[in-house]
């Protein structure tokens, strides 16, 4: 995958999984493949377009009791975002959801926050050195959510296959044989 394919908000100075992309782990192969890197860096820009990020920022206008900016304060502040902000927050919600809770947090803490191994490690009671693997297991499953990487499982035949084939799955209820 070459990095000037990539969306237009990717900056590489921010990417935390540009490393492992170009790190090499042995036998020259990187470390995650392109459909892992591409799928952490859409949730990140899906994060990004949420506005779901911590806001750093000072008002230094008066505040009115009348309510004027009340509605930045306030934790529903639903009704002043747009539409894009709001379909970006649920394709979130949806990969989160399709990754499972046991593997978002990796996800959410390394491509969202863009935190470090370690941080993350603690923050999720992970064994030590294990944020990695984590990750990796979890940037499979949300490339698969993506569509990036395609899914193992064979599609049902009507015909008859054989033991020795390779996409030979036995089915041990077959539809209309009901057992005690």
């Amino acid at each position: 995958m070459d990095i000037k394919a990539l969306p237009d908000h990717f900056k590489p100075s921010e990417s935390p999984l540009l490393r492992l992309f170009q790190l090499k782990a042995g036998a020259l192969k990187s470390y995650i493949d392109a459909p892992q890197f591409a799928a952490g860096e859409k949730l990140r820009g899906d994060y990004e377009r949420a506005h779901m990020g911590q806001r750093v920022v000072s008002a230094y206008s008066p505040s009115t009791g009348s309510g004027g900016r009340h509605w930045q304060m306030s934790d529903n502040a639903v009704e002043k975002m747009n539409d894009a902000t709001l379909a970006a927050r649920q394709r979130l919600h949806n990969a989160f959801a399709a990754v499972g809770p046991e593997l978002s947090g990796i996800l959410y803490q390394v491509c969202c926050l863009t935190s470090g191994f370690e941080s993350a490690e603690a923050v999720l009671a992970l064994p030590p050195r294990s944020g990695k693997a984590v990750l990796k297991l979890a940037l499979t499953r949300l490339a698969r959510h993506y569509g990036l990487i395609k899914s193992k499982t064979p599609k049902p035949k009507d015909e008859i296959s054989h033991w020795a084939m390779d996409d030979y799955r036995p089915t041990f209820n077959p539809q209309g044989v009901h057992l005690p």
